[in-house]
């Protein structure tokens, strides 16, 4: 994303001088990451996610649980076991390691999943305002300053206001 807002406005810069002379050119921002901040449905949101986690969280703390007292009963009864029961608990206790690496890593997977599922409505609707107070205010182009794609501004109008009035935000 910051790739193609950045090579967008190198076009501009380097392709679009002649084009900017027949036309004007209007420029916006918005501070995407604050407009998120005061979003309404996003603590809500966080406030779901935070319980996911806290399930997955619990869960994982089980199965860590279940494999440390299974290599604690490992380490302190080896001595006593055959050479077959021995081999038996090691792989008992890398497979248990083995589903608990799985386990982190789907969970890490259906978290990011979730938060995008949870968030895509309230992004939606950031980006149907930001779309209607260009098209209103007649902008060229609106950049985004949260995500520091922006290096330099100059005559550039910040759209916040705007767009939190469209939103119906204080």
């Amino acid at each position: 994303m910051k790739k193609t807002l950045i090579a967008m406005v190198v076009c501009l810069l380097t392709l679009g001088g002649t084009a900017m002379a027949q036309k004007n050119v209007k420029l916006g921002h918005i501070n995407s990451n604050d407009l998120m901040q005061i979003m309404p449905g996003r603590d809500s949101a966080q406030t779901v996610l935070q319980g996911e986690v806290a399930e997955l969280e619990e869960t994982l703390k089980s199965m860590q649980a279940e494999a440390e007292k299974r290599y604690n009963d490992y380490v302190a009864n080896q001595a006593g076991w055959t050479d077959l029961i021995r081999q038996t608990k090691q792989r008992e206790i890398q497979d248990m390691a083995s589903r608990i690496e799985e386990f982190q890593q789907n969970a890490q997977k259906q978290l990011q999943e979730r938060e995008a599922e949870l968030l895509k409505p309230i992004i939606d609707r950031a980006k149907k305002a930001i779309e209607e107070v260009a098209k209103e205010g007649g902008y060229t182009y609106i950049l985004d300053a949260g995500t520091a794609a922006v290096l330099y501004s100059q005559d550039s109008d910040d759209i916040m206001p705007q767009v939190k009035k469209k939103l119906g935000l204080k």
